[in-house]
């Protein structure tokens, strides 16, 4: 029900408040929320606001630092870069969450997914090796499991 109001409310933000669209819309709103249920069914946990903002704001500050620390690598060729590959063993269930995580730390300077092992762990190519990129990982990893409502923890 909440799916197909946002697709109407998205349609009516797209076509105007023309009455007479409005049918075209309805339609549109009631594929578009078939097809959303199909393709991705509502899940039983529940989100935790508190976690997720917190792992916002984590973002944006490990976005901005990381773009200062790539910014100072690329500009001063003499800091030696240790590039390669880390292989990370995920906790996070397969599907959209593992997605969501991997497209979120791949976003951060300095680490980008480059595949799945055999294993299920995600592999991440890295700047710089010898940073704590692991232990960040794991931090995200911990704030992303919480704020789906996948852990117990509520710290």
């Amino acid at each position: 029900m909440t799916r197909g109001a946002i697709y109407l409310a998205f349609w009516l933000l797209l076509a105007g408040t023309d009455l007479a669209d409005l049918p075209a819309g309805i339609a549109a709103a009631v594929a578009a929320t078939w097809a959303s249920l199909r393709l991705l069914p509502p899940s039983s946990g529940r989100f935790r606001y508190a976690s997720l903002a917190r792992l916002a704001l984590r973002f944006g500050q490990e976005s901005i630092m990381g773009g200062v620390i790539v910014a100072r690598l690329a500009l001063n060729p003499r800091l030696s870069l240790r590039t390669g590959f880390l292989v990370y063993p995920v906790c996070l269930p397969t599907g959209m969450a593992r997605n969501t995580f991997g497209a979120m730390t791949s976003s951060m300077p300095g680490t980008l997914t480059a595949g799945i092992d055999d294993n299920g762990a995600l592999i991440y190519h890295c700047l710089n090796v010898d940073e704590s990129v692991t232990e960040q990982l794991t931090i995200d990893e911990g704030l992303l499991l919480q704020g789906i409502g996948e852990t117990d923890d509520d710290a």
